[in-house]
């Protein structure tokens, strides 16, 4: 086969060449984005799952999307050291640029550029707690006019956001259509952002203002929310996103294939649904692997069998392995212990993935620890976006497979 036609793409947040088994999401989008269109209400979107299952290549499709729709549109990634103001006031920025040429009144353009000029600046004169900002955080946004005064400036977040949101859905009412934000690992946004954007969406929704956020984040982003506002249970409409079905997968991998002249073997199907679990990402690295070895059409389970290997050790390096080096040897006996324990809860639950949600307190049992004393490790471990919590009481990894990696590396 040659490499050059492999048409498989595993990379982190890249388009599979068949977005399978998203049919359903992508038409609930387009509903949303009609109904705001047509003045009626609608809530914004959370996407969950793990890491792995196509969040942001899904999150990207519904920009494009919006997009076609002719909204303005803005993406950002949140990162857990960095306060939401700065990237989304470029967000915003770019939205309303998109808008801009649409607009019969260019002074209501420079009137919310102004006002966003000074909520963008607003974070650059203070770092958190009054402290002095770092010089990464003394952004100037690339806007023209004045900063204006009275308006998102307070240096309160929540009352800030509200005011800025609400007045960039006014600018799009103007035009006739909507803005769309889009945030990925919104999990890592801090107490205060958070507790900030549920505010802003609160007031738009009530509104009915044209203008809603569809974030992505791992399994527990409801229970982020849900902490920092009690309604968000009621303000947010909740998609969880997880493994493709045997359908899905199979599509994703032959429909490529056939645009190449390339078929598969229904055994070869088969073997790659097991290998991969119908977990996109893995659907992608064992079909790319599978292509390189294969000598000719049909692809049979000989070369599924051939193949893997190398897959398994691409895996293990680059989408394992760097996240096992992350952790500290503390942290490492944690999700050993995890693994562990995971397998057990699989196999009597019947999990075909094996790697079950633990309860914390069979950890500390298995280590012989008390469990306040291995709190530290555990929270150190869903600050790296490792495990999460998706009960009280229990954990689990935010990486599919990852216990099964876990049980094959020497202790």
């Amino acid at each position: 086969m040659d490499p050059v036609r492999n048409p498989y793409a595993p990379g982190a947040g890249q388009r599979p060449p068949e977005l399978a088994g998203r049919g359903r999401e992508l038409d609930v989008f387009d509903v949303v984005l009609e109904r705001i269109a047509r003045g009626r209400p609608e809530r914004s979107l959370m996407l969950t799952g793990l890491r792995g299952v196509g969040k942001t290549v899904l999150l990207n499709t519904l920009r494009s999307q919006a997009i076609n729709h002719l909204w303005g549109t803005g993406k950002i990634e949140a990162r857990p050291d960095q306060s939401l103001r700065r990237p989304v006031a470029a967000a915003l920025h770019m939205a309303v640029r998109e808008l801009a040429p649409r607009h019969r009144a260019p002074d209501r353009i420079d009137a919310f550029l102004g006002v966003l000029k000074a909520f963008a600046q607003r974070a650059a004169t203070a770092g958190r707690g009054g402290a002095a900002p770092k010089l990464r955080d003394r952004w100037q946004p690339g806007i023209d006019v004045p900063a204006s005064s009275g308006r998102a400036d307070s240096g309160d977040i929540e009352i800030d956001l509200v005011e800025l949101l609400t007045d960039a859905a006014a600018v799009a009412t103007d035009v006739g259509t909507g803005i769309a934000i889009f945030i990925d690992e919104m999990q890592d946004l801090g107490a205060e952002d958070v507790s900030a954007l549920c505010a802003a969406c609160h007031e738009l929704s009530q509104l009915g203002a044209p203008l809603i956020v569809v974030g992505a984040g791992l399994p527990h982003l409801p229970a982020v929310l849900s902490a920092a506002k009690s309604y968000s249970e009621r303000l947010f409409r909740y998609q969880r996103i997880d493994r493709l079905d045997r359908i899905a997968a199979d599509q994703a991998l032959c429909a490529p294939a056939e645009r190449e002249q390339v078929e598969y073997e229904q055994k070869a199907l088969d073997l790659l649904y097991e290998k991969s679990g119908g977990y996109p990402y893995f659907v992608q690295a064992y079909g790319k692997a599978t292509w390189d070895h294969a000598p000719r059409s049909p692809i049979t389970a000989a070369d599924v069998r051939v193949a893997a290997p190398e897959a398994e050790a691409e895996l293990a390096v680059g989408f394992f392995g760097s996240r096992f080096e992350r952790a500290t040897p503390a942290e490492r006996e944690y999700m050993r212990a995890m693994a562990t324990l995971a397998l057990v809860d699989g196999e009597e639950g019947g999990r075909d993935d094996m790697d079950a949600a633990v309860p914390t307190a069979e950890i500390a049992r298995a280590l012989g620890r008390k469990p306040a004393s291995l709190s530290p490790a555990r929270d150190a471990l869903i600050k790296k976006g490792l495990i999460y919590s998706g009960e009280r009481g229990t954990v689990a990894f935010t990486v599919p497979h990852f216990g099964r990696y876990l049980r094959t590396q020497p202790a």
